[in-house]
């Protein structure tokens, strides 16, 4: 009797545990978010326009994290934005975008848990961040400690 509840367990163990690890690689999240939109300065109809856009750095996958893509920085004068454009990687657990000094992660801002692996993602910059201060945007699994893609940004 404990021999087959020690199998069952060890086969449900085996079962959580792949799943864990494979399920990512064929679960993916799209998304194709708009532009953020800026109001006009002195209108009284209310338009809005495109926010001011850097130009673009592109994305980098690293061994067994393929990644493609661009990321620019946004701004409309009060807040500012890492979009994500054409991206496409691959999914993991706990994955978080950063902007980082180094590609260790050793100082680094975390923006937010990761939305999408594909399409057109916006992450909205906590106020007080200046991008500049930082080279790297980058994805990190937070689980593994892992490096999943980056792009250089000190250009930008």
């Amino acid at each position: 009797m404990i021999k087959k509840l020690l199998i069952a367990l060890t086969v449900i163990i085996l079962l959580g545990v792949g799943y864990f690890l494979l399920a990512p690689l064929f679960i993916t999240t799209k998304i194709d978010e708009a532009l953020p939109l800026v109001p006009t300065q002195n209108s009284t109809l209310g338009t809005t326009s495109q926010p001011q856009q850097t130009g673009s750095a592109t994305i980098i996958g690293t061994p067994g994290h393929a990644a493609s893509g661009q990321v620019k920085i946004l701004s409309d004068g009060t807040d500012s934005y890492i979009r994500y454009e054409n991206f496409k990687t691959i999914n993991g657990p706990d994955i978080y975008v950063y902007l980082a000094k180094d590609l260790d992660a050793q100082d680094f801002v975390n923006i937010g848990k990761v939305k999408a692996t594909e399409g057109n993602v916006n992450y909205k910059i906590p106020t007080g961040v200046t991008v500049s201060d930082y080279k790297y945007v980058m994805i990190w699994c937070k689980a593994f400690g892992v490096l999943f893609n980056y792009a250089d940004i000190t250009d930008l």
